[in-house]
C-alpha cells in the first residue's frame, strides 16, 4: 500500500481524488493547503502526491517547486490536478517539476493510471 498526500482546498475535489485512490488500493492523507503539506510531509514523507494549483497561501506551483528542490522530497512523484488546464498550465506545471498534470473535472480512470504509472517507477524500497 502506497501513501498518497492530496493537497487541495476543496472539500468536493479532494473527497473524490481521495475515494478514487483508496478504491485502488492506497492509504490517503489529505491536506487544505500547501503550509499544511509541508508540516505532514516532516513527519512522514508520502509515496506520491496529488496537488491543486490554486491553494490557499503558497500555490500548488510554488510546493512543487519548493519540493523538487529538496533533496529529501525531490522524488516524490508530484501529479498537478487543476481546473488550469490550458497547455501554458501543463508546460508550466512540469517547469516546476510535476511528473504529470491533469485537467479537472478529474477522469478518474485517467487519475488513476497515471499514478499507478509513476508508482510503478518507485524503487521497490518503498510503497509496498
Amino acid at each position: 500500500m502506497y501513501t498518497i498526500l492530496i493537497v487541495e482546498d476543496s472539500p468536493v475535489e479532494s473527497a473524490i481524488i481521495s475515494e478514487c485512490l483508496q478504491r485502488a488500493g492506497h492509504f490517503v492523507l489529505k491536506t487544505k493547503s500547501a503550509e499544511e503539506a509541508l508540516q505532514m510531509i516532516r513527519q512522514k514523507l508520502p509515496d506520491l502526491m496529488v496537488i491543486d494549483v490554486v491553494l490557499p497561501g503558497l500555490s500548488g506551483f510554488e510546493l512543487c517547486r519548493e519540493l523538487k528542490a529538496e533533496k529529501a522530497t525531490q522524488d516524490i512523484p508530484i501529479v498537478i490536478c487543476s481546473t488550469k488546464g490550458s497547455d501554458t498550465d501543463k508546460f508550466w506545471g512540469r517547469a516546476q517539476g510535476a511528473d504529470a498534470y491533469l485537467a479537472k473535472p478529474v477522469n478518474q480512470a485517467e487519475l488513476t493510471q497515471t499514478v499507478e504509472d509513476l508508482l510503478r517507477k518507485l524503487p521497490v524500497s518503498r510503497g509496498k
